[in-house]
């Protein structure tokens, strides 16, 4: 398989990292992609999280990677660095670099914890900061409410705080040592608010459960994880915010944790092509016409792909450290760049994996070939949080239209503002 790629998009484009700690990250994970493309295949067979693999990664510092070299990690703090690297490891599988998205995006929001949070707050994020740059924790969140349960945080007969509920679609379970979970308090004579609680693995009543088959990321160790009354001590619970409140400031966190995903399908999109460049190089003389016309459209769409997605990274990564104005424009800054791009993203990606499959025509149409993996796994962009294709639409619109609304995923409580009335509406935006 061709190995040799166009300098595409010029700067960093996802190929080459933008600071020392960035091409220090990718050295390191470059070595272990050509075992993890491997044993792709038959881990997307058995649905097998690539435990080896992330015990290597713990090994080599590559689990510590966005913790402050302060507290023992490589100090990788720009996304568009955190995006080529999962895009580098996307192109061998894009499972093993889903699951390690969800460490290095902790490791992100944990800093942000450590710098910014409340003592107790900070305290918690140091240990588990050190633990994972040690190799010694592996961090998950959980957000997705299963539809069968909403996950509540209660007092319990003795003051302590109770957990109880169900989270879908949480990947490196397998490997996971802590849960950031996503709940809503119940207390009686206060509102209901959102929180944050953070559980050990070991906390009584928490349940990794396994009966989870996915269509495509089938290696990615996801799982759903029930909660049965699970103690929880004050010091675990984070309070964020009211249940329904409009704060556009919480877009910055959400933006951090997701956007590097957009280096995962700049990685599958990279694969497909590579599979239908060699295919067409393995004939005799000059490929079909249709073919030819194919892949230079896959080129142009994988060059606009890579633009867009680098573009948006590097914009959020300005307005990251720009804390100088409004918090709630700063969280849009970041926030609508990166919608731009997911919508981009997603679609491009599917249509170079489409006509990619197009060009190999039936011999990829099994399931053992590499292209029916990337079909299958190409479609999760489309509905990872944040947000969805229907609700990046209705953000997108919102802000288009000027509209007052709960922006919130985890909320998911809109409330546009009427048509014409403009007022406390989020000024209009230049990206």
């Amino acid at each position: 398989m061709s190995t040799q790629h166009p300098r595409q998009a010029g700067g960093g484009a996802l190929r080459s990292p933008l600071t020392a700690e960035g091409r220090v990250l990718l050295d390191l994970a470059a070595p272990y992609v050509p075992q993890i493309r491997a044993e792709a295949e038959e881990n997307d067979r058995l649905a097998a999280f690539p435990v080896e693999t992330f015990a290597a990664f713990a090994k080599n510092g590559l689990m510590g990677a966005t913790v402050p070299t302060e507290l023992g990690g490589l100090g990788v703090t720009r996304l568009h660095d955190v995006a080529t690297a999962l895009a580098t490891v996307a192109e061998a599988d894009a499972s093993t670099a889903l699951a390690w998205h969800v460490q290095l995006s902790r490791g992100l929001t944990l800093t942000w914890e450590w710098r910014n949070g409340t003592p107790p707050v900070r305290v918690m994020a140091e240990q588990l900061l050190r633990s994972m740059a040690s190799g010694r924790a592996a961090v998950c969140g959980a957000v997705k409410d299963h539809p069968s349960a909403v996950t509540t945080l209660t007092r319990d007969g003795s003051g302590r705080w109770s957990l109880s509920g169900r989270k879908t679609l949480v990947s490196m379970t397998p490997i996971a040592t802590h849960f950031f979970v996503h709940a809503q308090t119940r207390v009686d004579g206060e509102p209901p608010m959102l929180t944050v609680a953070m559980l050990p693995r070991d906390t009584p009543g928490l349940t990794v459960l396994t009966d989870w088959n996915g269509l495509g990321m089938r290696a990615s160790g996801t799982a759903d994880i029930a909660f049965d009354n699970c103690p929880v001590s004050d010091e675990d619970v984070l309070p964020r915010r009211s249940l329904g409140g409009r704060n556009d400031a919480v877009l910055a966190g959400q933006t951090v944790s997701s956007i590097t995903m957009l280096g995962i399908y700049t990685g599958i999109s990279q694969a497909a092509r590579d599979i239908a460049v060699a295919r067409c190089a393995g004939g005799s003389g000059q490929p079909p016409a249709a073919a030819a016309t194919l892949l230079a459209e896959i080129d142009a769409r994988l060059f606009a792909l890579r633009a867009t997605a680098a573009t948006a990274l590097t914009d959020a990564d300005t307005a990251s450290a720009d804390h100088s104005g409004d918090p709630a424009e700063r969280g849009r800054r970041m926030m609508t760049p990166f919608q731009y791009a997911k919508m981009i993203v997603n679609k491009m990606s599917l249509g170079i994996v489409n006509d990619s499959l197009t060009i190999v025509g039936g011999m990829a149409y099994s399931a053992a070939h590499p292209l029916a993996r990337l079909v299958r796994d190409v479609r999760a962009g489309w509905f990872m949080q944040p947000y969805t294709y229907p609700d990046g639409v209705n953000y997108l619109t919102a802000q288009a239209l000027r509209l007052r609304r709960d922006n919130d995923y985890v909320s998911a409580r809109a409330v546009p503002t009427p048509v014409g009335n403009t007022e406390d509406a989020p000024p209009r935006e230049r990206v």
